[in-house]
């Protein structure tokens, strides 16, 4: 297996970016240029045959545009994801996650071929750092991010729906998006294929999730026969239009959500006011860099496309302790406290991706480096937060604040994550020794 080590990979509009220097590594037929003092270990997929066996990638200080034949290609966008996902795991298991990783990735180039609106570009990991999110050991959830919608901008003009995901007529409108919701339409970008405007994913001119969603889950199966993966990869029954594949490793079985994203790197959102006035966290120049870097909506829901901010997440994550502190330390021990005490599980009531946000909170109330140089006193109070939002069944979503995280958890689940954790709290020397 070939390993190589990568740090700070971002794809925005298409380009490839990173932070550093650069020093050249070969991968297969190609050369690529990747910043040194790397921190992860990463798989990548064995190589596949290119229109030209002579092509080479460089890629040099930040931005440099990958052409439209080799992204026709589809292999080193492949490979990129690869190494995302596979660095992002970073947990017990990894083995068995390259494994379902690279069956995805299969999955990847077979349903990128069959339709033009999608391009596997920007897989990742999100929990703790990355664009997927890590919600259990078992449990990811992976973007696909949708090409051909560009020039994006925010929607001025409100109106009313009264149309059903199948296009039938209704007496009432439909309701409103929540905060961390919007609705998507395909005038909102300057260009846009023409595909999108057809009646398989659009209504009235609404660009539908549901829909989409629809056209996803038939490309994943039909990609699932012809890569000859039915024995390894299943899609699962769902009571929403939400796509769940089931991978079979070496080891245990892994649910994947695959959620088709639309990529908006060109601004922030309106609904997300953030940062807050007068905060020391985190810089002003990490503000600027995060809000440069866009956001993403996702298909999850039948009419209301989800906000997104894997980028800005995983931006706050690579930084956490530039100045020598156990932020990040904490973080693990929560995690790994989590999964192996407080909230076990395939499916569990709290995810890595509340313990970030919780973090996240608390190093902004908590922003000066002797705040973070005690790691017994800083752990105590990152569980004393955690403590506090699950006993209320309230967590507020760290860049749209209006947002409840917490709001469609289970309460009995809560309330027995919240006992543990006072527990714990009574009587934490055997988790600190």
């Amino acid at each position: 297996m070939r390993i190589l080590r990568i740090s700070q990979l971002y794809w925005p509009s298409g380009q490839l970016c990173f932070a550093g220097s650069v020093h050249s590594t070969h991968l297969s037929r190609y050369k690529v240029f990747l910043p040194p003092g790397a921190c992860r270990s990463v798989c990548l997929l064995p190589p596949r045959p290119l229109s030209s066996p002579d092509n080479f990638i460089h890629l040099t200080d930040p931005p440099l545009t990958i052409s439209s034949s080799l992204q026709e290609t589809c292999f080193f966008t492949q490979c990129v994801n690869m190494l995302k996902a596979s660095a992002s795991l970073g947990c017990p298991g990894q083995d068995h996650k390259n494994e379902a990783t690279f069956n995805i990735a299969e999955l990847a180039i077979s349903y990128t071929s069959r339709n033009s609106r999608l391009l596997i570009n920007s897989l990742g990991l999100a929990g703790a750092c990355g664009l997927h999110t890590v919600l259990a050991p078992s449990q990811f959830l992976i973007t696909v991010p949708l090409r051909g919608l560009t020039g994006y901008r925010e929607c001025q003009v409100r109106h009313w729906r009264y149309y059903t995901v199948h296009g039938a007529k209704l007496l009432s409108s439909v309701r409103d998006p929540e905060e961390l919701h919007q609705w998507l339409e395909v005038e909102q970008f300057s260009k846009s294929l023409q595909q999108w405007h057809e009646t398989d994913v659009n209504i009235e001119g609404d660009l539908v999730p549901a829909k989409v969603l629809i056209v996803f889950r038939e490309l994943v199966e039909k990609s699932i026969i012809s890569c000859n993966l039915s024995s390894k990869v299943m899609v699962l029954e769902s009571f929403s239009s939400v796509v769940r594949v089931a991978v079979e490793t070496s080891e245990s079985q892994v649910e994947v959500e695959l959620v088709p994203a639309v990529e908006i790197p060109t601004c922030w959102p309106e609904k997300a006011r953030w940062p807050r006035c007068l905060k020391r966290w985190p810089s002003q120049e990490k503000v600027q860099c995060i809000k440069s870097l866009g956001f993403d909506l996702l298909a999850r829901s039948n009419y209301h496309w989800q906000l997104c901010f894997s980028r800005a997440e995983h931006i706050l994550m690579e930084g956490l302790d530039e100045d020598g502190g156990c932020r990040m330390k904490c973080f693990r021990v929560m995690r790994q406290m989590k999964e192996d005490v407080w909230c076990a599980g395939n499916k569990p009531v709290i995810t890595a991706y509340h313990l970030q946000t919780v973090l996240f909170w608390t190093c902004e109330k908590y922003p000066r480096t002797k705040d973070w140089r005690c790691f017994p006193e800083a752990f105590l109070r990152l569980v004393q937060k955690l403590h506090k939002c699950v006993s209320q069944h309230f967590l507020k979503h760290y860049f749209v604040k209006n947002t409840n995280l917490l709001k469609y958890a289970n309460t009995s689940d809560l309330d027995l994550v919240a006992s543990k954790l006072a527990v714990f709290l009574e009587n934490p020397v055997f988790c600190l020794d």
